[in-house]
């Protein structure tokens, strides 16, 4: 019985229900071993393979919930805020969102892989999550996820309208654009541009008015476009003008890893951006700078000395 091709789809599944990669893997090598002692007992009349390995990482999952707090961004904790000078101290008793690195796993870039959906599962209890994805996302019928939960399908019909009643705010996905749309695509090259050229004004000619940029594990984050230039220009003051980005994709959202000049004139990894793109101009931009979420996106640590440099 061959689990393997199940792994991806059982990834980004438990990612959704944990907020972290690293703990998503571990979660489906538990789901893969408890499948295969159990393989004699499954009964392929009962269900699908597929829909017997999410029976089992969805207990999994619940487990591995229980007593969690939920996994936030900085904007989920408190009010913008108003001095981009307030210094950057990391908060490491935070369970912080970690991001979702697209390449690790066959997948197509998904709306549902989103951070600000991710962001919002997590402010559901367990089981209204696993309902919410079982059936929403992955489209397992009523009776096939109140199998899996061991309960009925007026429970699981119950449960997915008070979890479509809590997440009315979550946002248009039809307004925000794919990561291989051409006109993200556009603004993110020119951000990646200004950025590089370490260009205030264009970066911010790039934002939409109520752009929100936030940094974890920095529990702080900023609304607007004053802010977010302000908040900018303090980082090419901190941490010189010469940097180099690399595109990618992360929760099916264009992403930029960021490497700053160390003292030695060397380019060192120093942060994650993903951006959501909507009516031509960047929306959000979550910046992690937490190694261990960098660590999952198999980076290299610096740049090549001899890359090629780009005209300012």
């Amino acid at each position: 019985m061959d689990f393997e091709p199940y792994r991806g789809e059982l990834v980004a599944y438990c990612y959704r229900m944990l907020g972290s990669f690293h703990e998503a893997e571990d979660l489906v090598q538990e789901t893969m071993l408890r499948a295969w002692k159990a393989r004699d007992r499954y009964d392929p009349a009962r269900a699908s393979v597929r829909t017997w390995l999410y029976r089992i990482a969805t207990n999994v999952c619940l487990t591995a919930l229980e007593g969690r707090a939920r996994r936030p961004l900085p904007s989920g904790l408190g009010a913008p805020g108003e001095d981009p000078g307030t210094p950057l101290t990391p908060a490491t008793d935070i369970p912080w969102l970690q991001p979702f690195p697209d390449a690790r796993y066959d997948m197509e870039a998904r709306a549902d892989m989103r951070l600000a959906l991710v962001v919002a599962l997590q402010r559901l209890p367990a089981r209204q999550r696993a309902v919410l994805v079982l059936r929403e996302v992955l489209q397992f019928s009523a009776a096939e996820v109140a199998d899996q939960l061991d309960t009925t399908v007026p429970a699981v019909n119950s449960t997915l309208q008070r979890a479509r009643a809590a997440l009315t705010d979550v946002g248009d996905d039809d307004a925000i654009t794919e990561p291989d749309d051409p006109g993200a695509r556009e603004v993110v090259d020119r951000y990646l541009r200004a950025f590089e050229a370490a260009d205030v004004p264009a970066l911010v000619r790039l934002l939409a008015d109520a752009v929100v940029l936030e940094m974890p594990p920095v529990p702080l984050w900023f609304r607007g476009t004053e802010h977010y230039g302000a908040f900018m220009r303090r980082v090419f003051e901190l941490r010189g003008t010469d940097w180099a980005l690399r595109r990618l994709v992360a929760n099916g959202q264009p992403a930029l890893a960021a490497y700053a000049q160390d003292p030695a004139g060397r380019h060192r990894l120093h942060s994650l951006q993903v951006f959501t793109v909507a009516g031509g101009r960047v929306t959000h931009n979550v910046v992690f700078a937490d190694p261990q979420s960098l660590k999952a996106f198999d980076l290299p640590q610096r740049l090549s000395a001899n890359r090629p440099r780009r005209p300012r």
